[in-house]
């Protein structure tokens, strides 16, 4: 009985690499679906917000991640005021601006 199992387990070094680089292709194509279907299109969004935000200038009509829709007025290193009505100016982080907005969209 001995011998039997050792014939079933396979002899070692022979013809066993095949074998175990198709128990692996399942992970390897589940990583290429997950990486071209989730992390690349979420990379890509962040270079495009990052290059929005390098490229903010006063007078942008500007959209803040809390839903605020104003006017820049004044930029300082990581610090933007933004004109929310007349006279009303608020300070807010570079990073939590969403988007720039076309005028006509406030």
């Amino acid at each position: 009985m001995g011998i039997d199992l050792a014939y079933a387990m396979g002899a070692p070094g022979g013809g066993g690499g095949q074998s175990q680089f198709l128990s692996f292709l399942p992970i390897i194509l589940i990583f290429v679906i997950f990486y071209f279907l989730l992390i690349r299109p979420q990379q890509k969004r962040a270079k495009e917000h990052r290059n929005l935000l390098s490229n903010l200038k006063e007078g942008d009509q500007v959209l803040t991640s809390g839903g605020i829709y104003g006017r820049i007025t004044g930029i300082k290193d990581d610090k933007i005021t933004v004109e929310i009505s007349d006279r009303v100016r608020v300070k807010v982080s570079r990073g939590h601006i969403a988007g720039v907005v076309k005028p006509d969209g406030m």
